[in-house]
């Protein structure tokens, strides 16, 4: 994996698809399992070439249509990077979380934070605003990746 060198923002997922169901192809079933399997952000080549190595036929641009399915359908994050790359993760639950993302190597540890969630909740409703969304990566380098 390419050294991730800055932080990225979260893609959301146009409005017109949320919630509508995905059908569960073969080709995305063996996308989301690679991910499932993965411990951090991959980008589409990377999963590509993951799966071809595997014995797993799937062409590249079935590869993106899996991904842009499967996030929109909140099953997987994306997340782009300052270099404009985006990059793809399984995560273990749908529910609102952030993640710690290693620059180095790409691994990616979901974290939840109530005490974050309040303080926002209160800048907003003091700012007079509501309907929030956020998005936090926190982006650092990992105990593995650190390690002389």
């Amino acid at each position: 994996m390419s050294r991730l060198t800055t932080e990225p923002t979260l893609l959301r997922p146009a409005a017109q698809n949320l919630g509508q169901p995905v059908r569960m192809t073969r080709q995305r079933q063996s996308v989301l399992q690679h991910l499932s399997n993965s411990p951090g952000f991959q980008s589409a080549q990377q999963i590509h070439s993951a799966l071809a190595a595997s014995g797993t036929p799937i062409g590249l641009a079935t590869v993106y249509r899996s991904l842009t399915a499967l996030s929109q359908n909140h099953e997987i994050d994306e997340l782009k990077t300052a270099e404009g790359e985006t990059l793809y993760r399984h995560c273990a639950t749908q529910k609102h979380h952030h993640h710690l993302v290693c620059r180095v190597c790409g691994t990616a540890k979901e974290i939840t934070g109530p005490s974050l969630e309040n303080f926002l909740t209160t800048v907003a409703a003091n700012n007079e605003f509501t309907d929030l969304e956020h998005v936090i990566e926190i982006w650092g380098t990992c105990a593995n990746c650190r390690r002389p």
